[in-house]
């Protein structure tokens, strides 16, 4: 998740490790706080393998500053997650919110609407966070108010994830059609 929000940040335009921490933080950071102990290992990873570089700046203060820039094997990195991404890109929902708010550089309105109709097909099956052996327990079935509110809004939410998405799909399938 963590390299696919900097690969996609960094598709927009080239950013200083600060202000790519600060995106990171406003996509991920209520749910996931981005610690340097992970970003610059990342950051330096992804240096590498190519997909990004780092440009020394004259900072403002005394010291140097680095810019990163993705490479073009960088953005192809990006475009070839988004064009097929993993199953857990598909399954998690923080890395599916990562996937989401990037997939707009897939510039393919047929590849962009497979992978919200991957998100639909996931969606569409039997799911709880409480189980009687194999089978998925509803919100009915629960006496307890927490529980019960819990899944009642899961649900909800999914109902509304799932009918953007439907619609989503069937306008990038309609532009794709031409």
């Amino acid at each position: 998740m963590l390299k696919l929000a900097i690969l996609g940040f960094l598709y927009d335009r080239p950013l200083h490790g600060y202000e790519l921490r600060r995106h990171l933080a406003a996509l991920t950071g209520h749910i996931r706080p981005i610690s340097d102990g992970s970003l610059y290992p990342a950051i330096k990873h992804l240096e590498a393998d190519g997909l990004l570089v780092r440009e020394t700046e004259p900072g403002s203060a005394a010291a140097p500053r680095h810019t990163l820039h993705l490479t073009p094997a960088g953005r192809r990195a990006l475009l070839d997650r988004l064009r097929a991404p993993e199953p857990l890109d598909i399954s998690d929902g923080n890395r599916w919110t990562t996937l989401l708010s990037f997939l707009r550089h897939l510039d393919e309105p047929a590849a962009q609407a497979a992978v919200l109709r991957r998100r639909l097909d996931f969606l569409a099956e039997p799911a709880s966070f409480y189980y009687e052996g194999d089978r998925p327990l509803r919100a009915e079935e629960f006496g307890d108010p927490f529980r019960r509110g819990l899944l009642l809004t899961a649900r909800a939410t999914t109902e509304a994830e799932v009918s953007w998405l439907s619609s989503a799909e069937a306008e990038l399938e309609g532009l794709a059609r031409g």
